[in-house]
């Protein structure tokens, strides 16, 4: 039979916080080093975060240290509330940030800024393009009619085709009336995102006996 192989972490994947304050410094490191050739600008106030296993596991072991988290129970609403944001192979999963840093400036460009969230586009070099998608969870959490958020969680889902096309050349664009730009992505980030994507053409099943 074919079951789904899943890179979504379960409970046995999080140290304990005495086992991750052992860790903390070096894995702290190695995230701000992944989260740099994770994250793209796009114009002068958006960026995306892609994620992976590992910026999602130190997420959560964050959550867990601050909140001082001891219990399976505690544990596991933290992997409820990350774990969608974990791609599978054929997926992006981005955190879309707009970085505001002002008063005066929250009020200019948030509520200019709804639906946002559905304005992101990823232009392949062979012109094709997948808009991106928002998880009706988190989009149900943070969807206003007159006012966006901050922050918003998105995916995108890529074709067999669309994964063997994606490469040097691809583009991030932003069409938001409001809010029109875009940005080519680096070697080091399409490097980073082709481990997320993997080989589109084997992306769903393994074979089970």
């Amino acid at each position: 039979m074919n079951a789904t192989v899943s890179r979504k972490l379960t409970l046995g994947d999080i140290d304990d916080i005495r086992a991750y304050e052992r860790v903390r410094d070096s894995f702290r490191a190695e995230m701000i080093e992944l989260r740099h050739r994770r994250r793209v600008d796009i114009g002068t106030i958006v960026s995306l975060a892609f994620e992976n296993r590992a910026t999602i596991k130190f997420q959560i072991q964050e959550m867990v240290r601050a909140e001082k988290i001891t219990t399976d129970e505690g544990v596991k609403e933290e992997l409820n509330t990350y774990n969608p944001l974990i791609p599978e192979l054929g997926q992006l999963c981005a955190t879309l940030f707009i970085e505001l840093t002002s008063d005066e400036s929250m009020r200019e460009w948030l509520p200019k800024l709804v639906g946002i969230e559905q304005s992101v586009v990823l232009r392949l070099p062979d012109r094709d393009q997948v808009r991106c998608a928002v998880d009706p969870a988190h989009a149900a959490q943070l969807t206003r009619d007159n006012i966006t958020a901050a922050v918003h969680y998105i995916t995108f889902e890529l074709s067999p085709e669309q994964c063997a096309a994606f490469g040097d050349g691809t583009v991030l664009a932003i069409d938001h009336p409001q809010y029109r730009e875009e940005t080519e992505l680096s070697a080091a980030t399409l490097g980073e995102l082709a481990t997320d994507l993997g080989d589109g053409r084997a992306r769903t099943t393994v074979t089970q006996s």
